[in-house]
């Protein structure tokens, strides 16, 4: 069993800091927003999950406040829009620096459609999505106190689109169907959802 505290790692034991590799897979936050000029924006984030689901809450993590961070913040919405295995190219064309104004949509190959409640567009592609409106946005601090410049943005979900082709005859959204991608271990790394396992709960 390899033990290390995470400032004093063998770098030659574990040239790359293995973290991500551990707490693996993620949901990717495929956030999209809009500037104070409406001009949307798209990009996927490692660091995102579900908080809290009475309220349905969402959060996603930025490293610096980059664009989806800023533009939550400051207009208090985003849309969570759910990449799958069929958008993977899609979804990582959005990670690329674009210059100012220009489209992750449109660089992307994707379409923009309308929420209903905020003012956000969502991916017309995306399987699901899911309007937000910030509750808070949380930047951390280490041990010490000090600034780690990585902010937590959190978002009540106030409208849900499912495209209704996922919904089974119970009424039960079919997830592996729509084979939703995660973020594994490295750079590169990606897992996808194709099959899923049952287990009773104790009584």
């Amino acid at each position: 069993m390899i033990f290390y505290e995470p400032q004093a790692r063998d770098r030659e034991l574990l040239p790359h800091d293995p973290f991500k590799a551990l707490v693996a897979p993620r949901p990717i936050g495929w956030i999209s927003t809009v500037d104070g000029e409406g001009v949307p924006n798209l990009a996927p984030y490692s660091f995102f999950n579900a908080a809290c689901d009475t309220p349905p809450i969402l959060m996603f993590s930025s490293a610096g406040m980059k664009h989806s961070a800023t533009h939550a913040h400051a207009t208090r919405e985003f849309v969570w829009n759910l990449p799958t295995w069929e958008l993977r190219e899609a979804m990582n064309a959005t990670s690329a620096e674009l210059a100012g104004g220009e489209s992750e949509f449109a660089h992307a190959g994707l379409s923009l459609a309308p929420s209903r409640i905020v003012g956000v567009p969502r991916v017309a592609e995306a399987p699901v999505a899911l309007e937000c409106r910030v509750t808070q946005t949380l930047s951390l601090s280490d041990l010490a106190g000090a600034d780690v410049d990585r902010h937590v943005v959190f978002g009540q979900v106030v409208g849900v689109h499912i495209d209704e082709r996922f919904v089974d005859a119970r009424g039960q959204v079919d997830t592996a169907a729509m084979q939703p991608i995660a973020r594994c271990g490295y750079r590169d790394e990606y897992a996808v959802v194709r099959e899923l396992f049952r287990i009773a709960r104790p009584a």
